[in-house]
C-alpha cells in the first residue's frame, strides 16, 4: 500500500489517500506517531498495526468522554466499548483506565451503595441486585454494603413515613405496603418488626 497524499480532513482528523485502496481517516496523533506521508509504502501488517493504534485511541477517548458524565464499572465500560471495538482493543483500553485510576470498582461500588441505601432507601437485597446489574462482583458489593449492616430499622421507618404512612389504616393497605417494602429489598421480619414498633409508638402517643 503506497500513500499518495496526506490531507487535513477536519479538526484533528487527516485523510490518507492510497494508490490502490480506499482513503482512510486517522487522528493527527497517529499520523505523526508513524510519520505517515506521501510516497511511503506500507506492508499490510504495518497498516493493520496503524489502524489498530487509531482504534485504540478512539476507544480510549470514547471511554474518557463517557466517564466525564458518570462512573462505570469495569464490566459496564468494557461492554460499552465492545459494541464498537475489537476485544483486544477493549482490554487494552480498560487496562489503561485502571492504571489511570478512572475505573475503580471499589470506589464505584461505594458510590452506588450510598445512592441506593441512603438516597433511595433500598434494603440490602435490592441494593445488591441493582449493583450486580452494573457488572460488579459479589465480593466488591459485599464490601461496599458492609457499612450499612446497621441502621436498617431507621431507614425502613423513614421509607414508610415518606411513602406509605397513609396506607396503614386498613388490612388491605397494610398488605400492599408490606409487598412494596419487600420489592424495596427488605425482609418480612424487618418489615413486621418496624411496623409493630411504629404502631406501638402511635399508641403511646
Amino acid at each position: 500500500m503506497k500513500i499518495v497524499s496526506v490531507e487535513k480532513y477536519k479538526g484533528s482528523t487527516y485523510q490518507i489517500n492510497f494508490d490502490d485502496a480506499e482513503p482512510a481517516y486517522l487522528n493527527i496523533e497517529i499520523v505523526n506517531k508513524f510519520n505517515l506521508k506521501a510516497g511511503i509504502s506500507l506492508p499490510l501488517s504495518a497498516w493493520q498495526q496503524i489502524r489498530s493504534e487509531n482504534d485504540y485511541r478512539k476507544a480510549r477517548e470514547r471511554a474518557l468522554y463517557l466517564l466525564d458524565y458518570r462512573d462505570y464499572s469495569f464490566v459496564d465500560m468494557f461492554k460499552k466499548l465492545r459494541a464498537n471495538y475489537d476485544e483486544d482493543i477493549c482490554y487494552r483500553v480498560m487496562q489503561k483506565l485502571v492504571e489511570m485510576g478512572v475505573i475503580n470498582d471499589n470506589r464505584y461500588a461505594e458510590g452506588l451503595a450510598r445512592h441506593y441505601i441512603e438516597v433511595k432507601l433500598f434494603g440490602a437485597r435490592r441494593a445488591f441486585r441493582e449493583m450486580r446489574l452494573k457488572g460488579l462482583t459479589k465480593e466488591v458489593i459485599d464490601n461496599a454494603l458492609e457499612g450499612y449492616a446497621e441502621g436498617t430499622d431507621e431507614r425502613l421507618a423513614a421509607l414508610i413515613e415518606k411513602k406509605y404512612l397513609r396506607y396503614l389504616d386498613d388490612e388491605k393497605g397494610l398488605t400492599r405496603t408490606k409487598n412494596a417494602l419487600v420489592r424495596y429489598g427488605y425482609d418480612y421480619s424487618d418489615i413486621n418488626r418496624v411496623l409493630r414498633q411504629m404502631a406501638e409508638d402511635d399508641t403511646q402517643d
